[in-house]
């Protein structure tokens, strides 16, 4: 498998134009949704919050980016990213401005929820690059797309805590978090007027029906359902753990009122998905328009380890410095932690260069046994050790969570075109399953433990990835007229 040179200097090629201004997009929608993790400590002194407190913040965080990605996906096939970028970074902008204006731990705790609603950017750029790009070049379009805005979350524990000392006062944070909510709601206005969902003369292929991933087998409708259930999960774990047994945030009437929520919205989302489905189960799926959802699947549990593991680290990383090596103040462990988020400019490009390359599974297989290998190498660092071996330590690991998740959505694109939005947007949510799971766990064990349990998920994965069938061939999309396309996916 060879790929053509991609020269992402040459600003007058329309699709290098558009893939720089999508991936600031989402630089943008990590600056803002992180911009609270290298304050925390701050933030913490401010308003006396309790450990506690401060992990609910981290939970809430990841939240609602779960069915946001979802809805988000969902959007983006049918209204195009243009529009739903749009959209996304100027609400999440004034979002951020109202965390920024919280003044109790309730107001920061809701503000923190709704935060993770722009964590959903993520998706609408996979659906506008593979809309640019061609198969020999996607997988590492699509890489430096994420690692650059992945990058944001480095960004901004690199200089969030010096902007709000320059600011200085008891406030400085509140200036340094508004300011960013600012410049995404303006960059909203701005990816409205330049950016175009597909290059000139080329169709926006969007699935039929609207709601659900098309499948096509009764099989494959069982395993989607299936595979719906861990996010449900999820959000229910979250609200246990928000409850009035464990942190208390919510109250037993409220706990309750979600745990029937969830109940109902499964059932209503089976119902969707099914009607979504029903000619295809009833009348069957011409060969050449069928794909396997298992792919789908693995590509969501390679998600849920490679990013659900990265927004948990990215997360905790700055208290994990601050709380294992005396005399480092905040702003040194932000930096410290932000080389964890750094390695996204090399590391994700570089997944999907090598996915590109050398071929998909085989790609992933290896990214996902060095991300087992890493962390359980991370599981060992303690005070004893010398901080730039930690530091080194934490980044040769990062460099294969996030090659992972470039090899990941190198693949994405290559399912079914009209429903990358749906399949991002899916494996998407995933990764923050993986997030909320294992920002869970670690409300229960310590650091050393935290980090064994996602190098032994990541064990687990690396088998179920061998189950993936290497992409090839073609695949078909429907055009409006009722014509069938074919498209390279080699």
């Amino acid at each position: 498998m060879s790929t053509e040179k991609l020269n992402i200097l040459n600003f007058g090629d329309p699709k290098i134009k558009t893939l720089h201004i999508t991936w600031f997009a989402f630089f943008l929608t990590f600056v803002v949704w992180f911009s609270h993790a290298p304050m925390m400590a701050i933030i913490k002194e401010a308003f006396d919050l309790s450990t506690q407190q401060i992990k609910a913040l981290l939970i809430l965080n990841v939240a609602l980016t779960i069915p946001s990605r979802i809805v988000i996906g969902t959007l983006v096939d049918k209204y195009g990213p243009r529009a739903v970028y749009s959209a996304l970074l100027m609400i999440g902008g004034a979002i951020a401005v109202g965390f920024a204006s919280a003044q109790t731990y309730e107001q920061l705790a809701i503000m923190r929820f709704l935060s993770g609603f722009i964590g959903a950017g993520f998706v609408i750029g996979i659906r506008m690059v593979s809309e640019w790009f061609p198969a020999k070049q996607v997988g590492v379009a699509e890489g430096i797309y994420g690692g650059w805005g992945n990058f944001g979350s480095a960004a901004a524990a690199m200089s969030l805590p010096t902007i709000a000392l320059l600011y200085g006062g008891d406030d400085g944070w509140r200036y340094a978090i508004g300011m960013m909510g600012v410049i995404a709601f303006l960059y909203g206005i701005f990816y409205r007027k330049v950016a175009k969902d597909t290059p000139k003369g080329s169709t926006y292929f969007k699935p039929k029906k609207h709601g659900g991933l098309e499948v096509t087998s009764k099989k494959d409708f069982y395993f989607y359902i299936g595979m719906n259930v861990p996010m449900y999960i999820a959000l229910a774990v979250l609200t246990w753990k928000l409850s009035p047994v464990n942190l208390g945030l919510l109250n037993e009437l409220g706990t309750n009122a979600i745990y029937i929520g969830l109940v109902a919205l499964f059932i209503f989302q089976v119902r969707t998905i099914y009607n979504v489905n029903k000619e295809n189960l009833q009348n069957g799926v011409p060969e050449i328009q069928r794909y396997k959802f298992k792919q789908v699947a693995v590509l969501d549990i390679a998600y849920f380890v490679t990013f659900g593991s990265e927004l948990a680290v990215v997360s905790m990383l700055p208290l994990f410095f601050l709380e294992t090596f005396e005399g480092l103040s905040a702003v040194q462990a932000g930096l410290l932690a932000s080389g964890f988020a750094f390695m996204n400019l090399v590391a994700r490009p570089t997944g999907g260069h090598l996915s590109d390359k050398i071929g998909r599974r085989k790609t992933l297989s290896i990214l996902i046994a060095g991300l087992a290998v890493g962390y359980f190498v991370l599981s060992q660092i303690n005070a004893a050790w010398f901080i730039p071996f930690a530091v080194l330590a934490t980044m040769a690991c990062s460099f294969f969570v996030q090659a992972g998740e470039g090899a990941v959505f190198a693949i994405v694109p290559l399912v079914q075109r009209r429903m990358t939005g749906q399949i991002a947007g899916m494996a998407g949510a995933y990764g923050n399953v993986g997030a909320v799971i294992y920002l869970t766990v670690l409300s229960f064990v310590d650091y050393s433990t935290f980090f064994m349990v996602i190098g032994a998920s990541a064990a687990l994965v690396f088998l179920f990835v061998q189950f993936m069938d290497e992409p090839s061939g073609k695949m078909a999309e429907v055009l409006p007229d009722g014509t069938v396309q074919l498209i390279d996916v080699t």
